[in-house]
């Protein structure tokens, strides 16, 4: 996928591609959110620099093979989060996956990073559908898509071979924006007319 390495956001926030330089701030802003982030992703550790470099290293090669685009949130050299565009959901689609550094959560910058790359998804060729799914009991994570205005389409029970984490319900949430509902504002479209 031909993507931007740089998205220039409102409030100096910046997403940039991840490269294996920014292990140290990976590292630090895994390590500062440990327990805000550890109730709902199960991939969270005590942050090691090595493995954190070696997250970053695959992130680039699966860029270059035109697979997933992550980007770091950046306040100038802090890292404030992560987000990213997976291309798990089947041809034509791209979900959303996010988080945000415990000291930076509420400032909306969730919601305009995904907006950010709801737009960049739908420059990209063939991609019709992009989606953000999220666990039923993370009420953080859901407000980014309904803020957006995704529609919500479905829930699904956690799939088995996936970890678990400890607050996650077990049934996840799918909601989902068109390219022809999408509007770069994230507002919906207005009702039809009668």
């Amino acid at each position: 996928m031909a993507a931007p390495e740089r998205i220039v956001l409102d409030g100096g926030l910046v997403l940039r591609r991840w490269r294996s330089a920014d292990a140290r701030a990976l590292t630090l802003a895994v390590a500062e959110s440990f327990e805000h982030l550890r109730p709902w992703m199960p991939w969270v550790t005590a942050p090691r620099l090595e493995e954190e470099r070696a997250v970053l290293v695959k992130w680039e090669e699966e860029w270059d093979a035109g697979g997933e685009l992550q980007y770091g949130l950046f306040l100038g050299p802090l890292a404030v989060g992560s987000i990213g565009l997976i291309p798990r959901i089947g041809p034509g689609g791209l979900e959303i996956g996010y988080w945000v550094h415990a000291g930076h959560t509420r400032r909306g910058y969730a919601t305009s990073a995904a907006a950010a790359l709801t737009s960049m998804a739908f420059t990209l060729p063939g991609i019709e559908v992009v989606e953000i799914h999220h666990d039923r009991a993370n009420l953080a994570s859901e407000g980014v898509p309904r803020k957006l205005g995704f529609t919500l389409v479905g829930e699904h029970p956690r799939p088995s071979r996936l970890p678990t984490s400890p607050a996650e319900s077990g049934t996840y949430r799918i909601w989902r924006m068109t390219r022809d509902r999408w509007r770069p504002s994230g507002a919906s479209l207005p009702p039809p007319s009668p």
